[in-house]
């Protein structure tokens, strides 16, 4: 009886052992799915730099990297070929500098009246205002510089063509202020009320608390906005290569704005189509490519290593921002001087230098009256620039957008959105394009929306910061600031040729799943963190699997997150056009695809190629680039409906 007892006892210890066992399995294999999403998105950016070499060393059999470099001729298809890319590179940093100096001030203003001036009502308007400014495809700024900025340009400076550094400098610069203006907000957000409330009850005015303390202790966070404004300006590929006239040579002299110049990017954009594969020419723009992608690296990581220094004083492990805040105050005076210098450097450089001399004597009147006025008034004066400042890119907004709406309407019809182009789409519609831009998205959002939430569940619920995560992390970010012009290329390089896809839709959605990844995995991590710790440890203490944790108590108060993050995907990835161009894309097609070995139309690079080989085409122009920015921007609302609702209902 004892044996019987005993032998109807084990089977239950067994089954129960197994399940165990069974468990623990499962949970194993799932951590190792979600580390391999995560590598993956680290690994990338790694694997696209490895192609981009190896595409690119075989150049320098031609010609010696010094030669490729500072060489002052790039003429690939002459009698001779020259492979120089200093009128490239020189190109680049002039339209960034000008850039710069028109979205740093624009975009730091704009930032200080969002987070101390603005109401909460009027904050509600602006922010998604500069978020849609955001959303607006780059070959839309093209096309709107291409048509009507280069020709304001012309008439105003009565030049032959309006196609200028400056006008490039004007478009990127309008492009860049959301980046600086996002960035620099949630820094100064981010300073601590004690450091108001400390200056204002020591009765200073509002002006001296913002400008004293809360932006010098916000202001490695404002350095990582302009940083990352520069990345932003040197990846830019469709708006400069239509506005800045694309000629390979250093204005003469330096400082002449309305000079033709070129840029890497836009070199890649406009030679790359039709080199021939293999050869020196070839080899030489992918070694454009990864000069390029050098450049915009060691811009990124400058501002991960300033972000990360932010992070490291708001949770405590710095030395703080009130430390910040007391070095600028006691080297305030050396700091403006220092700031001064610069800007008197470069308009001597980028205008004249008696441009220069005229505002280096304005600037030391005001620096004597400066102390001299009351500073109500003082106040009053600077509130007052800020709100301009931010009337101007609200202009600049309404202004773009006004315009193709006006010119727009009228080519939309029926007709217009479900037929297919004719006469090289001087006639016809688009409907073609829109269905293969919806097509695009649809494949880049299914391959990286699992990898990308995968690799974000994997960084915020399976491990602790380690060197593992901040390998993974960094490799995201990295792959985030690369320019979409090097997805392209690597897209060309390893789908279309090397995995031989040819130019397909296949091959254009998987590039735009490289592109959008880190979009959903950092939009992932927030919305994941934003869920509280105590329901996981509920959830566990109940007995639960960290994987039953993750998939019922964490991702479904975490979803409306993840589906922000998945729309914004979706919009990025339907306005781009340099990603597709050497991918998935033709200009025009009567039939749509039949299957993923198909190329297709999509509205950017349909746009692109009317705007700038169709002449005649006027109107359709307009409603092609109307019907594109009412996507991107029906897709962009949609995400911030999401997340205000979401906002307003989830209370922990």
């Amino acid at each position: 009886m004892e044996q019987e007892q005993q032998a109807t006892a084990h089977p239950p210890v067994s089954a129960e052992l197994s399940a165990g066992r069974n468990a623990y399995l499962k949970e194993r294999i799932i951590r190792s799915v979600w580390f391999a999403t995560a590598a993956f998105g680290a690994l990338s950016v790694f694997f696209i730099l490895a192609f981009l070499i190896k595409d690119g060393i075989p150049i320098f059999a031609t010609v010696t990297p010094g030669e490729f470099l500072f060489g002052a001729i790039w003429n690939p298809t002459g009698a001779v070929p020259a492979y120089g890319t200093l009128p490239l590179w020189v190109g680049t940093i002039l339209v960034t500098i000008g850039a710069m100096a028109i979205a740093a001030p624009l975009g730091i203003a704009c930032a200080i009246v969002i987070a101390e001036l603005a109401s909460p009502r009027v904050r509600a308007i602006v922010k998604p205002a500069v978020e849609l400014l955001a959303g607006i495809p780059s070959v839309v700024y093209g096309f709107f510089g291409l048509i009507i900025l280069t020709d304001v340009i012309r008439v105003t400076f009565s030049i032959p063509s309006g196609e200028t550094w400056l006008a490039g400098s004007l478009l990127l610069g309008i492009m860049a202020l959301p980046t600086i203006i996002s960035v620099s907000e949630d820094a100064i957000s981010a300073v601590p009320k004690d450091y108001r409330e400390g200056s204002l009850s020591l009765g200073v005015t509002r002006w001296q608390t913002i400008s004293r303390v809360v932006v010098p202790a916000a202001l490695s966070g404002i350095t990582a906005a302009l940083i990352l404004g520069i990345g932003r300006a040197v990846g830019e590929t469709m708006a400069v290569l239509m506005v800045t006239g694309n000629a390979s040579l250093i204005p003469d002299p330096l400082y002449n704005v309305l000079s033709p110049i070129r840029t890497l990017t836009g070199t890649l954009g406009i030679e790359m189509g039709e080199t021939a594969i293999g050869s020196a020419h070839y080899h030489a723009l992918f070694g454009v490519a990864l000069l390029l992608l050098v450049i915009t690296l060691a811009v990124n990581i400058s501002a991960m290593m300033i972000l990360g220094h932010i992070r490291a004083k708001q949770t405590g492990t710095g030395n703080g921002p009130g430390r910040t805040a007391a070095l600028i105050t006691r080297f305030r005076r050396e700091i403006w001087i220092s700031v001064a210098a610069i800007l008197l450097l470069v308009v001597a450089v980028t205008v004249s230098p008696l441009a220069a001399v005229l505002l280096a004597i304005s600037g030391a009147i005001w620096w004597y009256l400066l102390p001299r006025i009351q500073p109500r008034y003082r106040q009053t004066a600077a509130f007052g620039l800020l709100y301009a400042a931010l009337a101007v890119v609200l202009a600049a907004l309404a202004i773009i957008l006004g315009y193709i709406l006006i010119n727009g309407l009228p080519a939309i019809s029926w007709e217009f959105l479900t037929t297919a182009p004719r006469a090289l789409g001087r006639e016809g519609g688009i409907f073609p394009a829109i269905v293969g831009t919806l097509c695009l998205v649809a494949g880049a959002i299914a391959v990286a929306l699992p990898i990308g939430v995968g690799a974000a569940i994997y960084l915020v619920e399976y491990t602790r910061e380690n060197i593992v995560t901040r390998i993974i992390r960094s490799g995201v970010d990295l792959l985030n600031g690369t320019p979409s012009i090097v997805f392209g290329l690597f897209g060309f390089s390893f789908l279309v040729i090397y995995l031989n896809f040819g130019v397909s839709l296949l091959a254009g959605q998987i590039t735009l799943a490289l592109m959008v990844l880190p979009t959903v995995i950092r939009t992932t991590e927030e919305a994941l963190r934003g869920v509280p710790a105590s329901l996981r440890e509920g959830s566990l203490a109940l007995g639960a699997t960290q994987w039953q944790t993750i998939s019922r108590v964490v991702l479904p108060p975490a979803m409306p997150g993840i589906i922000t993050g998945a729309i914004l995907s979706i919009g990025r990835a339907a306005g781009e056009t340099a990603p597709v161009m050497f991918t998935a894309v033709i200009f025009s097609s009567r039939f749509l695809p039949s299957s993923l070995s198909d190329p297709v139309m999509a509205l950017p690079y349909h746009l692109y190629i009317l705007a700038t080989n169709v002449p005649g085409a006027e109107t359709n122009q307009y409603g092609t680039a109307l019907v594109l920015i009412a996507l991107v921007a029906v897709i962009y609302l949609v995400a911030i409906a999401v997340r205000t609702h979401y906002q307003k209902s989830i209370r922990w």
